[in-house]
C-alpha cells in the first residue's frame, strides 16, 4: 500500500513538473543575448537591435505566445496604453514571438497601436536565448517579460501565462532602477 501511494505521488509530481512552464534561466544580474531581428512597428518592417535600444536606456523585452490570440491582444493593448509611462522613465519596449513578420505587421498596428515594435523570431534563437520557450508547447514563446538595464543585464523578470500583471510589474521594475540608469 505504501509503495502504491509513493508511486502515485511520484507520478503526480512528474506530471505537475511536465505541465508547468520553466522558470526563467536568466536571473537578475545575468547578461542577456544581444540580438537583432526583423521587427514591425506601425505595419512597417525594420531591423531592430537590442544593443542600439539599450544605448538609449532600459528596455522591456516581453515574449508572447501568438499574435492575435485573446491574451496576447490583451497584453499588447496594455503595453500600448502604458507606453507614455515607459517613455517618461526613459524605457522602451519590444515584444517578441515566433510569429512570422507578416502576422506581426498587422499585429503592430491593430494590437500594439503602432506604439512599440514586435520582433519575429521564427527560428526561436532569441526566444531560446532568453529561456522563453514554452516547455509544454515548444512552437511558442512563453509569456515572459524582462527589464534589461542599459548595461545589458537582467534587472527584473516576470513569468506568468496570465497577461494581466506584466505591464504593471515591468513598469514598477523600470521605476525602481537607479535614476542614472532609468533616465539616461
Amino acid at each position: 500500500m505504501t509503495r502504491r501511494i509513493l508511486a502515485r505521488i511520484a507520478a503526480i509530481a512528474l506530471t505537475a513538473t511536465a505541465l508547468s512552464p520553466a522558470l526563467a534561466a536568466l536571473d537578475i544580474g545575468d547578461p542577456v543575448p544581444k540580438f537583432t531581428a526583423t521587427a514591425a512597428l506601425g505595419g512597417k518592417t525594420f531591423r531592430y537591435s537590442l544593443a542600439d535600444a539599450l544605448a538609449k536606456g532600459p528596455v522591456v523585452v516581453y515574449f508572447f505566445p501568438a499574435a492575435g490570440t485573446t491574451d496576447c491582444n490583451i497584453e499588447a493593448h496594455a503595453f500600448a496604453e502604458a507606453m507614455g509611462q515607459f517613455e517618461a522613465v526613459g524605457a522602451t519596449v519590444i515584444g517578441v514571438s515566433a510569429d512570422d513578420i507578416d502576422t506581426l505587421k498587422d499585429f503592430s498596428v491593430k494590437q500594439c497601436q503602432s506604439k512599440f515594435p514586435v520582433a519575429a523570431d521564427q527560428s526561436k534563437v532569441v526566444i531560446e536565448g532568453f529561456d522563453a520557450l514554452m516547455q509544454t508547447r515548444p512552437d511558442f514563446a512563453n509569456r515572459l517579460s524582462y527589464v534589461v538595464a542599459p548595461n545589458g543585464t537582467v534587472a527584473s523578470y516576470y513569468q506568468n501565462l496570465n497577461p494581466d500583471k506584466h505591464v504593471e510589474r515591468m513598469l514598477n521594475a523600470v521605476k525602481a532602477l537607479p535614476k542614472t540608469v532609468s533616465s539616461r
